[in-house]
């Protein structure tokens, strides 16, 4: 498969160059959104949060996105399979991951391919910006797309009951819808 080709542009306010839904809007000048750009999601160890969003993302906001993916800042370099219960809290809420899919630690000279780069942690973001410096605006914190929610963790289930894991799919449910509405309304174009 050919690895993603960037084709994101931050819009809006020159004075406020992020993308998100704190960009300024304006729905009249908004261009048709195009399956284009490409989505890289990442947690930890890319066995629970990260593959969720993956899988929900895929469903909820496949149109925008050709290509979405997910890896980990600390996922094991032979890569693993997702963890059961998140592959079990997917099966509850109708979501699947692809039965080939293994854990993937992210390298420092993929974060260019994708478009955009959502990390599940404040210190995920912090690594990865670490790691590519210019790629900083693509790089942002999953909940900021959820504003009563904005600048939190997802907080990580792996120690948790199934509940849990419902929680985190109902908070990543909330920022697919998110990227979606800033995407739609002009606050971040993929194409």
């Amino acid at each position: 498969m050919p690895a993603p080709t960037p084709s994101w542009q931050a819009l809006r306010s020159s004075a406020n160059p992020t993308i998100g839904p704190s960009s300024t809007r304006c729905a009249a000048n908004s261009p048709e959104v195009l399956p284009m750009a490409s989505l890289l999601l990442v947690c930890t160890a890319n066995i629970c949060r990260s593959p969720m969003a993956e899988a929900i993302f895929k469903a909820r906001a496949g149109q925008l996105f050709q290509t979405i993916r997910s890896a980990g800042v600390h996922a094991s370099p032979r890569g693993g399979p997702v963890d059961a219960r998140a592959a079990a809290a997917l099966g509850r809420h109708d979501y699947a991951l692809e039965r080939r899919w293994r854990s993937h630690r992210v390298q420092a000279e993929e974060l260019g391919r994708y478009d955009l780069v959502l990390a599940m942690e404040a210190d995920h973001v912090k690594a990865l910006r670490e790691q590519a410096p210019q790629q900083q605006d693509r790089i942002r914190l999953l909940l900021d797309f959820v504003p009563e929610l904005a600048g939190q963790d997802v907080p990580d289930p792996y120690f948790s009951s199934a509940q849990g894991f419902d929680a985190v799919i109902k908070m990543i449910e909330r920022a697919a819808q998110g990227v979606h509405s800033a995407a739609r309304d002009g606050a971040l174009r993929l194409a």
